[in-house]
């Protein structure tokens, strides 16, 4: 998203007397549509200016530019209070070279084999390589917990998500199911267009994935995966420790090692909010 700042002239009559006359002054902008009673707002906020009676803009001119961090403008923000990390990660075993399954890396070709790194415990999967994946898609996510475990829910469905805001959010979906993907091509349809930036699960998504012409449970949860990779979300499976998160509040990480490798081992983990 592209940040906006005005620039403008402007003079302050004081309630209790006295007047101020800046020119050239500059702030940072929530929008480019910022209107001048906003912009005026934004300035004395800047200032922290008391007693204002009157503020008159001149020269206003809005334009295109990274926010410098006004103060009272929107980037000038505290950032959140976090409490302690928690593990989200299951044990990888120690293992030598393990073939990668049928999914071609583009990286890596069919039937590659990550040198040393086994493909159990908690993973992730990239639309590409890992090595060219973005920090920003794994780290410091702000994280949205979808529960069901325990209420008897086999998959998840386009209803179960449409409360949250999944807006460059990781989505964590608590099953409780540990063999399986646990979302339904429209859920994760519905995730894509809404901008989530990853979604993570308790199960795994490869266990019991069916071929393309099954039309069973199976096959759906494998259909669901494919399209959030198509569209470039990552997938971590095997997360454990859900329990302990909070619906929405917690920044989540899954950050995988760089490698020539769609898929690898990673060590996933939260922080709390106080």
């Amino acid at each position: 998203m592209t940040d906006h700042r005005a620039s403008f002239d402007a003079a302050i009559t004081f309630g209790n007397g006295g007047d101020l006359v800046v020119h050239g002054f500059r702030v940072d902008l929530p929008s480019s549509d910022a209107g001048e009673s906003e912009i005026a707002a934004l300035f004395v906020a800047s200032l922290g200016l008391l007693m204002t009676d009157e503020v008159r803009l001149a020269n206003v001119r809005i334009f295109a530019e990274p926010h410098k961090g006004t103060r009272g403008g929107p980037s000038d923000r505290p950032p959140p209070t976090l409490g302690p990390m928690v593990e989200l990660d299951r044990v990888s075993p120690a293992r030598g070279p393990v073939a990668e399954s049928d999914r071609e890396s583009p990286a890596s070709g069919p039937g590659a084999r990550s040198e040393g790194v086994p493909l159990e415990g908690t993973l992730i999967e990239a639309p590409g390589s890992l090595s060219a994946l973005p920090l920003t898609c794994v780290a410091d996510l702000p994280a949205v917990v979808v529960r069901v475990a325990g209420a008897g829910q086999r998959l998840i469905d386009v209803g179960m998500l449409a409360a949250f805001d999944v807006r460059g959010a990781a989505v964590l979906l608590h099953t409780g199911a540990p063999d399986g993907f646990s979302l339904t091509p429209a859920a994760a349809s519905w995730l894509t267009a809404n901008g989530a930036a990853l979604v993570g699960t308790d199960g795994s998504g490869r266990r019991d994935e069916a071929g393309p012409g099954d039309a069973g449970p199976a096959g759906a949860r494998r259909s669901a995966r494919r399209m959030l990779l198509d569209a470039g979300v990552p997938v971590v499976e095997g997360l454990t420790g859900l329990e302990r998160l909070p619906p929405t509040g917690a920044v989540f990480s899954a950050v995988p090692p760089r490698v020539e490798s769609a898929r690898a081992p990673v060590r996933a983990f939260a922080r709390l909010p106080l």
